[in-house]
């Protein structure tokens, strides 16, 4: 009898290259959980915070750094944020996905129900971002951030604000960012524009009022009432996540 010899089958077990642009109160707990299952190194523009396995304070224009398999952005829109977008996406590997930070507040002109699929009107600086690198890149994953809270970011606990309208709530623990960012690399997602939102949308005033007894803090002064609720449909459709924190009172 003839006998047929096995070939030896290797398993590709090679590790998805992440960068990260942006290693502050996001970027930095982002990192951490990344590494866990990802190559992952991070660039932060302060040269003391040499905590990370790879540190690039002015990465150079050709280095691993840049040929990355998804290269998040996850810096403020302060300074230079067009033309610092531009340089990223000119650096980048031609192959990676860039995965921008970007925000809710790109739907401004609304004050009712919206999800991914409302046309947005009017410009602002996101979202002239957002159009930037839509023309730049074809491998673009666009996650519009609600309010970011968790931690010590508590809703209602300002310093200087005292005063706010009420309405109902857009929040996004920060958890659940990085659970979604988690979800997009294993599903290997390469486009897509999703809102980060958790689900439930209490007022403002009712958050407030809860964090003001569980950290004893006053309470503010509420005027007038938005009525803007921001979903997370093309999130929930295309990738299936399930928000790990999906009420804003119980974020803390």
């Amino acid at each position: 009898m003839r006998c047929l010899k096995l070939k030896k089958v290797m398993m590709n077990t090679k590790k998805l290259r992440i960068s990260i642009i942006g290693c502050g109160w996001l970027g930095k707990p982002l990192y951490k959980t990344l590494r866990e299952n990802y190559e992952v190194s991070c660039y932060t523009r302060r040269q003391e915070e040499i905590y990370l396995d790879h540190y690039y304070y002015n990465p150079p224009k050709k280095s691993l750094f840049w040929d990355c398999d998804y290269l998040i952005v996850a810096i403020s829109t302060k300074d230079n944020y067009l033309e610092t977008l531009k340089q990223i996406a000119f650096h980048a590997s031609t192959n990676a996905v860039l995965i921008l930070m970007s925000s809710i507040s790109v739907y401004r002109e609304y004050d009712c129900e919206i999800d991914e699929g409302n046309p947005i009107t009017q410009s602002s600086k996101q979202v002239e971002a957002e159009q930037l690198l839509q023309k730049l890149r074809d491998k673009l994953i666009i996650l519009r951030l609600g309010g970011l809270m968790g931690d010590d970011r508590i809703a209602g606990k300002w310093n200087k604000v005292s005063l706010f309208t009420d309405g109902f709530v857009n929040y996004v623990h920060r958890d659940d960012v990085i659970g979604v960012v988690g979800a997009i690399l294993s599903k290997k997602i390469e486009q897509g524009v999703y809102n980060v939102v958790a689900p439930q949308h209490p007022l403002r005033s009712v958050v407030h009022d809860s964090n003001s007894k569980k950290f004893g803090f006053e309470i503010g002064v509420f005027k007038e009432m938005s009525y803007r609720k921001i979903f997370s449909t093309a999130l929930e459709r295309d990738i299936k996540y399930s928000f790990r924190y999906s009420d804003p009172l119980k974020f803390w």
